[in-house]
């Protein structure tokens, strides 16, 4: 069993197996997540002050961006910095975050609050849906979720190359039908990625994973949420073109 979600991979907690000592539950990785969101409202606040205010907060959205992916990249490859790098990965990811939602919130006025409604909605959703058996990452269900994220994945590049040379894609970011019924797809297979970490992390706590890798099992999770919430809330914006 795998997640498509690059960063939260079975295999990881098998080569962080613990045998001997505290070791990590499902129960601590829910908590940690709760902190790391809680670590990016706090940053996102700043940036969605600065955005609000009319200063400059273009510094500091890079900043964020460059640490984020620092602190990313030393999580993946430095699991036992978790504790330290996820922490810094939602601070560095709030700052954007905020100044994103902010931007959002000024040309669609309402849309941060439901944005964030929807995405923790989701969230108890699919976790209500995972704990009560309801949705199970059995093989058929991984592998169509996996060719789904590869598909959107590859779909968002061949958009961005197209833009490098100039070819816009209007169709796909305005109020059409078109554009609604792709975000809708989109949402929908962030949330399915859910129930794969759900059962990762799962695994993880079976295998005798050390404590440390709560604080990486909520890394891995928070990227998937926060997928979700940027897709939810261009799906809203969508909706408000209308």
């Amino acid at each position: 069993m795998t997640s498509s979600n690059p960063v939260l991979k079975d295999t990881t907690f098998r080569n962080e197996r613990e045998l001997s000592g505290a070791r990590m539950t499902a129960e601590g990785a829910v908590m940690k997540t709760a902190a790391l969101l809680f670590l990016v409202i706090c940053s996102g606040a700043y940036t969605w002050q600065q955005v609000s205010r009319g200063e400059n907060f273009t510094p500091v959205m890079i900043a964020g961006v460059v640490g984020g992916l620092i602190a990313c990249l030393a999580t993946v490859f430095k699991p036992n910095w978790a504790p330290i790098s996820a922490p810094v990965y939602a601070l560095c990811q709030g700052l954007v975050m905020g100044a994103l939602s902010a931007v959002m919130q000024k040309q669609y006025p309402g849309i941060v609050l439901n944005a964030i409604g929807l995405t923790l909605g989701v969230l108890l959703i699919m976790l209500a849906s995972y704990r009560l058996g309801w949705l199970r990452a059995t093989p058929a269900f991984t592998r169509g979720v996996l060719c789904a994220t590869g598909a959107i994945a590859l779909f968002y590049l061949v958009t961005i190359v197209l833009r490098m040379f100039g070819v816009q894609t209007p169709m796909l970011h305005d109020g059409g039908m078109l554009s609604i019924g792709i975000s809708l797809v989109v949402v929908g297979v962030a949330a399915l990625n859910l129930i794969l970490d759900f059962s990762v992390i799962e695994q993880g706590a079976e295998q005798g994973a050390p404590t440390y890798m709560e604080w990486y099992a909520a890394f891995g999770l928070l990227v998937t949420l926060l997928w979700l919430y940027v897709e939810i809330l261009r799906l809203l914006s969508k909706l408000q073109k209308r």
